[in-house]
C-alpha cells in the first residue's frame, strides 16, 4: 500500500514539472546554427536535414527576378523553417548600385586601382559591405577583375587595369573589405570578359600560360588571398563552351587548382543549359529578363535527375557551396532584412568624407606645367570652369560609368562647378562658367580667366566597346546611356589655346586622345569620381589633398598603338585570339620598344621624391628588395616605390613585369627605408606548373614601368 502511495504521489510530481516547449525540445535549426561551429559541418548538417523540394528552391532566382525586389538584382528566398536567411543580390563594384537610393558612389573600380593603396581600397570595401548590409542586401556583385587587354573595352572603368599583379592585390583587399561585414562579395566576370563587343557570344581562344599569367591571377588571388564568398561566370565562351557551364573553368581552375569553396552564379541570363552548367561546376542561376527561362528551375533539375543527366550528389554539392560561404562569413548569424524601410534608407551620410579622401587619392596628375597647380591661396583671381561635365546636369552621367555599376544618390552629387565654386568662394577667388559646347565661348572665357579649368567627359558602359580613343559624352540613367553631341575635343583645345594657365580634367573610364596635350598647362585624370568628385577635385586643384593616383594602364600615343589585327580584337566569324600572349599593356609596349603617351605607373605630385640604396637579398623562397625612400620637396606627400622583374632569357617571358610596390606618406625632408618581398611567385612563370627558371632576375625600382634608376641582379636556383 505504502508503494502505491509512494508511486501515485511520484507521479503527481512529475506531472507538476512543466513541459519543455517542443521548439526547445526539437529545435529544426540547432545543428547548424552554433556560430563557434565550422562552415563545413553546418553547412552539411543543414544539405542533410532539407528535403529535396528546398534543396531545388535554392538553385535559381526567386521571383521577382530582377529589380522589382526593392531594386536589387536578383534574390534566393530563405527556408524560414531551416533558419536559412533571403540571398539578396546587387550590383557593386564603385557602390551598392542598380536602382538603389541613398547609397554612396564611390570612384570607380579603375580609379580604385590609381590609388595603389590597398588599405584605402579595403576601406572602400568596407564601407560598401556596410552599406549593403543596411540596405538589406547580403551578396555584392563585384569587384569587376578583368584585364584592361584593350582600352576600348567599355567596362574597363570598372576593374583594375592591365597588369594582373596590381590586379590581384586590389581585388583581395576589395573584396576582405566586403566581407568584413555579414556580406559576401563576387568575383566577375570569370573569365575572358575583356570586351563588350559580341560578349554573349563571342569565343575566345587564350593558351594557357597568358590564362595562368595575365588573366586569372586575380581570380586566383580573390579565392587563395580574400577567401571570396562567390565568383559570377561570364557569358563569353572559351574554347568552344559557354563560361558557365566550361568544366575546365568552373571546377578545373577554380576549385581543384585553388580550392574555391564557395558558389558560382551566372552572369545575368549567362546560362544556357541545365545539366551541362550544373554538372561543369555552376550551382546558381540568375536572369534579368522579367519572362526568363529558368534552366535550373525545379522542374528542369527534376527531369535532369531522372534522365540521369544530373546526380542527387551534385544538387547537394550545389546547395552545400552556397550555403557554406553564407556561414562562414556570418550570412546566417546576421541574416538581413529587405523591405522597404531599409530600400528608402539613408546609408551614405558616414562615409562621405572617404569617399571625398579616396577620390583625391586615386586622382593622377599628368601634367602640371611651371607648377600650375596647386593654385594660389591668395585670393583675387577669376577662375573660368568649362564643360558641360563640370555642371551639376553633365556630372549625373560623367562621375560614374553606365549599365548595372551605375551608381545612384544623384542628389548627394557634388558637380566639379559647385566643388569648384565653393572652395573658390572659401579662398577669395571669384568663378564664371560657361558650358562649351560653342567653341568660341570657351575662347572668351578662357582668355579672360587668370586660371581656366575645362572637363571633359567620355562615356564608357556595359554592353558596347568604345569606337576610338575620342570623347564621346553620354547621358545615363540606370543601365541605359545614350551619346550627346559634344566638341570637346575642341572646347580643349579652343581653351588651352587661349589661355596656358589652364587644367584639363577628364572625367573618363579608359584612355583618350590628346592632340591638344602640348598647350595644356596641367592635366589631372580624377577617371569616374563618385559623388564626392567635386569637393574632391577642388581639394587637389587648391592643395588641400595631393593627387595621389598612378596610372593602373598604360595611355597610348595613337590609336596606332592601341590596334589589333580584327582577329585579335574583337574577333571574326564569332572567334576571337588572344594572339599577343602575355604581351599586354606596357609588356607589349616594352617587347615593341615603342614609348607611350604616359606609362604605367606614372604619376606626378606636388612634392618629389628621390630613391636610393637598393639591395635585394634572398628571403625564403622569394627576395627582399630594400630602397630608401626620400621627400625632396617642400609639401607632404606619397611616393609609390615599384619593383619590376626580368628573368632570364629562356623563361621567354616579357621584358619586365611589377611584382611589388608600396605607398609611402613623407613630410618634407623626410627619409625612410623601405622593404617590398618579392615572394616565389615574383620570379616564377608557368610551364605545366608554377616554375622558377634557375638564373640571373633583374630587379628594378622606380616611379613607373619607364623610370627604373635602381636596378639589381638576383640570383634564383
Amino acid at each position: 500500500m505504502r508503494r502505491v502511495l509512494i508511486a501515485a504521489v511520484g507521479l503527481a510530481l512529475v506531472n507538476l514539472v512543466p513541459a519543455a516547449p517542443a521548439a526547445q525540445a526539437a529545435d529544426p535549426c540547432a545543428a547548424w546554427m552554433d556560430p563557434h561551429d565550422s562552415a563545413d559541418h553546418r553547412a552539411n548538417a543543414l544539405v542533410a536535414a532539407m528535403t529535396q523540394d528546398q534543396k531545388l528552391g535554392m538553385l535559381t532566382f526567386s521571383n521577382p527576378p530582377w529589380f522589382a525586389f526593392y531594386g536589387t538584382a536578383g534574390h534566393v528566398d530563405g527556408i524560414p523553417a531551416l533558419c536559412v536567411p533571403d540571398l539578396v543580390l546587387s550590383d557593386a563594384g564603385s557602390g551598392v548600385a542598380g536602382l538603389q537610393v541613398a547609397t554612396t558612389v564611390f570612384p570607380s573600380g579603375v580609379a580604385q586601382a590609381s590609388t595603389w593603396d590597398p588599405t584605402t581600397q579595403r576601406r572602400l570595401g568596407r564601407a560598401i559591405g556596410e552599406e549593403a548590409y543596411a540596405k538589406g542586401i547580403n551578396v555584392m556583385l563585384g569587384p569587376g577583375m578583368n584585364i584592361a587587354r584593350t582600352p576600348y573595352n567599355g567596362r574597363n572603368f570598372e576593374y583594375f587595369g592591365e597588369d594582373p599583379y596590381l590586379a590581384a592585390s586590389s581585388a583581395t583587399a576589395f573584396i576582405r573589405g566586403i566581407q568584413d561585414n555579414p556580406v559576401l562579395a563576387s568575383a566577375k566576370h570569370y573569365a575572358f570578359n575583356n570586351q563588350e563587343t559580341d560578349r554573349m557570344t563571342v569565343d575566345v581562344r587564350v593558351d594557357e600560360r597568358t590564362r595562368r599569367e595575365i588573366y586569372l591571377p586575380a581570380f586566383e588571388a580573390a579565392v587563395k588571398k580574400a577567401d571570396v564568398g562567390s565568383v559570377m561566370c561570364s557569358y563569353n565562351r572559351i574554347g568552344g563552351n559557354y563560361a558557365c557551364e566550361n568544366p575546365r573553368m568552373l571546377t578545373g581552375y577554380l576549385r581543384k587548382d585553388w580550392g574555391f569553396d564557395g558558389f558560382v552564379e551566372s552572369d545575368w541570363g549567362a546560362t544556357h543549359s541545365t545539366a551541362p552548367a550544373a554538372m561543369a561546376g555552376m550551382d546558381l542561376e540568375m536572369h534579368a529578363s522579367p519572362l526568363p527561362q529558368q534552366y535550373f528551375s525545379a522542374d528542369n533539375v527534376r527531369a535532369a535527375l531522372a534522365d540521369g543527366s544530373m546526380t542527387r550528389a551534385r544538387v547537394d554539392d550545389m546547395v552545400r557551396d552556397t550555403v557554406r560561404p553564407m556561414f562562414e562569413h556570418g550570412l546566417f548569424d546576421h541574416p538581413v532584412a529587405p523591405g522597404a524601410a531599409p530600400y528608402l534608407s539613408d546609408v551614405s551620410t558616414p562615409h562621405t568624407e572617404l569617399a571625398r579622401r579616396a577620390a583625391a587619392e586615386a586622382t593622377v596628375l599628368l601634367k602640371n606645367r611651371d607648377d600650375l597647380l596647386p593654385f594660389g591661396t591668395g585670393g583675387g583671381h577669376t577662375i573660368a570652369v568649362i564643360g558641360w561635365a563640370a555642371n551639376p546636369v553633365g556630372a549625373t552621367s560623367s562621375t560614374s560609368g553606365g549599365g548595372s555599376s551605375h551608381g545612384s544618390g544623384v542628389a548627394r552629387l557634388v558637380s566639379p562647378l559647385e566643388g569648384i565654386t565653393s572652395a573658390a568662394l572659401a579662398h577669395g577667388d571669384r568663378v564664371v562658367y560657361v558650358e562649351g559646347s560653342n567653341v568660341a565661348d570657351a575662347r572668351a572665357a578662357a582668355a579672360a580667366a587668370d586660371e581656366v579649368v575645362v572637363v571633359a567627359t567620355d562615356g564608357s558602359t556595359e554592353g558596347s566597346d568604345r569606337p576610338d580613343l575620342g570623347f564621346r559624352p553620354e547621358v545615363c540613367v540606370s543601365v541605359g546611356c545614350s551619346s550627346i553631341p559634344l566638341d570637346q575635343e575642341g572646347m580643349i583645345a579652343a581653351a588651352t589655346a587661349a589661355n596656358p594657365r589652364t587644367v584639363v580634367v577628364l572625367d573618363v573610364g579608359a584612355p583618350v586622345r590628346m592632340p591638344w596635350l602640348a598647350d595644356a598647362g596641367a592635366v589631372l585624370l580624377p577617371w569616374y569620381g563618385g559623388l564626392q568628385h567635386g569637393n574632391a577635385l577642388a581639394d587637389v586643384l587648391y592643395g588641400d589633398a595631393e593627387p595621389g593616383g598612378r596610372l593602373p594602364q598604360t595611355f597610348p600615343r595613337s590609336e596606332q598603338q592601341a590596334s589589333f589585327e580584327p582577329a585579335a580584337y574583337p574577333g571574326v566569324d564569332g572567334k576571337e585570339t588572344y594572339d599577343e600572349g602575355l604581351l599586354v599593356g606596357y609588356r607589349g609596349y616594352d617587347a615593341r620598344g615603342e614609348r607611350p603617351l604616359f606609362p604605367f605607373g606614372y604619376g606626378l605630385g606636388y612634392t618629389t621624391f628621390a630613391f636610393r640604396d637598393l639591395s635585394v637579398r634572398r628571403a625564403g623562397e622569394g627576395a627582399d628588395a630594400t630602397l630608401t625612400v626620400r621627400n625632396t620637396g617642400d609639401r607632404t606627400g606619397a611616393a609609390v616605390p615599384q619593383v619590376y622583374v626580368s628573368f632570364p632569357r629562356s623563361a621567354g617571358e616579357p621584358p619586365k613585369q611589377l611584382k611589388g610596390f608600396d605607398k609611402v606618406t613623407l613630410e618634407p625632408g623626410a627619409t625612410r627605408r623601405v622593404t617590398i618581398h618579392l615572394d616565389r611567385r615574383a620570379f616564377a612563370h608557368w610551364r605545366g606548373g608554377w616554375v622558377v627558371t634557375p638564373g640571373e632576375y633583374g630587379v628594378a625600382v622606380g616611379s613607373s614601368s619607364r623610370d627604373l634608376p635602381l636596378r639589381a641582379r638576383l640570383t634564383m636556383r
